[in-house]
């Protein structure tokens, strides 16, 4: 029997293509919260409602990129005893179901979980260059949160002791060439901004080279990330791009200050 209540916490962008097979994975909660941010747009939201009847919907208006403010919003407003959180482009798989279900109902003094995502890049599952088991922390009791820290690498902050899942959440990120590109202006802009406002040395040209290489190494050497074939490759290399408009970035706002 079901001893503890859940609520379901997600933040929803411009996500046409992927909010219904999310809620149609989050169905079992007993609270779905969706969290429209500032670029949310509205078929998104009637696909979301749609989709779920009763969903919650929480409009947050400002457009500043802040996924603690968006994540911290919604777990003020869902009330069961527990919370997961998600991204419109995850699914929770039925493996990944059923063990939320028995750990939220047992005995342990665990407050917080780790789940192991499974990442897909352009429709094609990834192993290598640390994309799994990608560990993140998603499933807590409400009252142990203390809130969500960093705009954009956002980790919440849990009082309690830390469990580990083993059933993956299914991330289907990348689904496209052009959805990629989407993402990198828009992040890497973020990126670039985080490190001005940090007071970055100034950028000269050998930073370009070395950090590019670096990610080079981390991923495609010592990750193996070419054992993922083709895909790994591509990965690699739109790392190595989105590295470089980072500090493409970076050094036009500090061109433009001087």
């Amino acid at each position: 029997m079901k001893k503890n209540t859940l609520s379901i916490i997600i933040v929803a962008g411009k996500e046409e293509d992927t909010i219904k097979n999310c809620l149609n994975s989050a169905s079992f909660a007993d609270e779905i919260v969706l969290v429209a941010t500032g670029v949310c747009t509205p078929k998104t939201i009637n696909i979301a409602k749609n989709t779920n009847k009763s969903i919650i919907v929480h409009l947050y208006t400002d457009p500043k990129i802040d996924f603690s403010a968006w994540h911290n919003a919604g777990a003020k407003i869902a009330t069961s005893v527990w919370q997961l959180h998600l991204d419109c482009d995850e699914i929770i798989s039925p493996k990944l179901k059923t063990e939320i279900i028995s750990k939220i109902n047992s005995s342990d003094p665990i407050t917080n979980y780790d789940i192991p995502r499974a990442n897909y890049f352009l429709g094609k599952r990834v192993y290598y260059g640390g994309t799994y088991p990608d560990y993140v922390k998603r499933l807590f009791k409400k009252d142990c949160l203390i809130s969500y820290q960093g705009s954009v690498h956002e980790q919440p902050q849990i009082n309690g002791q830390t469990g580990i899942i083993k059933s993956d959440l299914l991330h289907y990120t990348h689904r496209s060439l052009s959805s990629m590109l989407t993402k990198s202006i828009v992040w890497t802009d973020v990126e670039a901004k985080m490190l001005y406002n940090s007071d970055h040395p100034p950028v000269v040209w050998w930073r370009f080279i070395r950090m590019m290489l670096t990610k080079f190494w981390e991923r495609l050497i010592i990750g193996q990330m070419w054992r993922d074939g083709t895909v790994g490759w591509i990965s690699v290399i739109f790392e190595m791009f989105d590295t470089f408009m980072i500090y493409a970035r970076l050094w036009e706002l500090q061109q433009n200050k001087s």
